[in-house]
């Protein structure tokens, strides 16, 4: 059984790239894992001024929802974010989390298998391309990990508009297969 974390950065209700999150989720249920499912819609998460006192502590010197976050993500073997595509890059309040996680990077950490979820009102093949690019970024920083699937839903614009989708059964068969 694996420790399966899956955050889904939409602050908009009922949004498409929440509805896969929850079927990665309830696939990785499936199969026996036990997942936490973190939705950042109402989280308090400050922007990182780049004091870099984290480096120093293994703390961020501001206490708002981002401690607790961290804490799920260094202790899962599985990471999986959810994002949408705003203007061809993830979404700003993913960003402004992975950036905030800065106090992970000198601390020992379980994850090994990244996975990414995206959706997008856009339906090219490079629509999530710079998503996925800078999410390798964070990647990059612990070696230990990798990046194991990456889904993308395009054409799904309005807050449910991927219901009936047959991504949202590829989502599910994802975590499944975890």
């Amino acid at each position: 059984m694996k420790k399966v974390v899956v955050i889904s950065t939409s602050l908009r209700p009922g949004s498409n790239s929440q509805a896969m999150a929850e079927q990665f989720a309830a696939g990785a249920k499936a199969a026996g894992h036990a997942v936490e499912l973190i939705s950042l819609r109402g989280k308090e998460i400050k922007f990182c001024i780049g004091c870099l006192s984290c480096q120093k502590t293994g703390a961020c010197v501001f206490k708002d929802d981002v401690p607790a976050i961290m804490d799920s993500v260094l202790n899962a073997d599985v990471v999986c974010w959810a994002t949408p595509i705003y203007y061809y890059e993830m979404s700003g309040q993913m960003k402004t989390l992975i950036d905030r996680m800065n106090a992970m990077y000198p601390k020992d950490y379980r994850f090994r298998d990244i996975y990414l979820l995206t959706t997008a009102a856009e339906a090219e093949e490079s629509t999530p391309k710079r998503a996925q690019s800078g999410l390798q970024g964070w990647i990059d920083c612990y070696a230990k990990c990798s990046l194991k699937g990456h889904l993308f839903c395009g054409d799904v614009n309005d807050a449910g508009d991927i219901n009936g989708n047959a991504k949202l059964q590829e989502a599910f068969e994802m975590g499944k297969n975890i």
